[in-house]
């Protein structure tokens, strides 16, 4: 029994380690967006008139990181509904210099209708969403009418939305909802869409998707 004790003991610790942040903790809960606006939620690290930039569902984080660390005067806002990833990107937040990075936890159509002024955005980067493939969860998928509505009211004029999917069905229902969306212009007119997007980042999992030879649907639209 006493041996068991200790197990637990032991093993109770390596999960309390887990939760432990190696340094600054960038989560914010939404709410800080929402009350005290963006600038407030950067300061004092970010100027108030610096670019303003969304990452909704950053996975991994990469991509977020790498785009944070190319543009230090930039405010970086990475946005995740999955708390265990979220937990995991502050861990490796906090081992960098970066303090131009802020995590909310919550689901992205939340964060730009309640979260973001009209014409405040420079750029949302939306990266292989969940495609939710099955008919009867096409509600739970993140592109919606409203959401792209609120997306195109909450970037400032010329700010553009970034897509990326590896979903042939989910492609072609993102196109029509973006073409259907009269205060947003397609960047790669007259295609819908290109497969390939010189000197943007290849994550881990785009990397190994694309080995398999899978198709990859990249989408980019400005606010006009």
């Amino acid at each position: 029994m006493a041996g068991h004790g200790v197990e637990t003991h032991h093993t109770a610790m390596s999960r309390a380690l887990k939760y432990d942040i190696p340094g600054e903790d960038w989560r914010r809960p939404i709410d800080d967006l929402v009350e005290r606006g963006w600038e407030a939620l950067f300061a004092p690290d970010v100027a108030a008139a610096a670019p303003r930039v969304i990452e909704i569902g950053f996975g991994r984080g990469e991509f977020l990181l790498d785009m944070a660390g190319k543009r230090p005067e930039a405010g970086f806002l990475g946005v995740e509904v999955s708390f265990k990833r979220c937990l995991k990107m502050a861990r490796r937040l906090a081992r960098t210099r970066l303090r131009n990075v802020r995590l909310i936890e919550g689901r992205g159509q939340v964060v730009v209708e309640q979260g973001c002024a009209r014409g405040s955005l420079d750029a949302v980067w939306i990266n292989f969403s969940d495609p939710w493939p099955k008919d009867r969860h096409a509600s739970r998928r993140l592109f919606q009418a409203p959401f792209v509505a609120s997306v195109a009211d909450a970037l400032k004029p010329g700010g553009v939305l970034h897509v990326a999917t590896d979903d042939a069905p989910y492609a072609r229902q993102i196109d029509a909802l973006l073409r259907a969306q009269g205060a947003l212009e397609n960047r790669f007119a007259p295609a819908p869409w290109r497969g390939e997007v010189p000197g943007r980042l290849c994550t881990a999992y785009e990397e190994s998707w694309r080995r398999e030879g899978r198709p990859l649907y990249f989408f980019e639209y400005c606010r006009r």
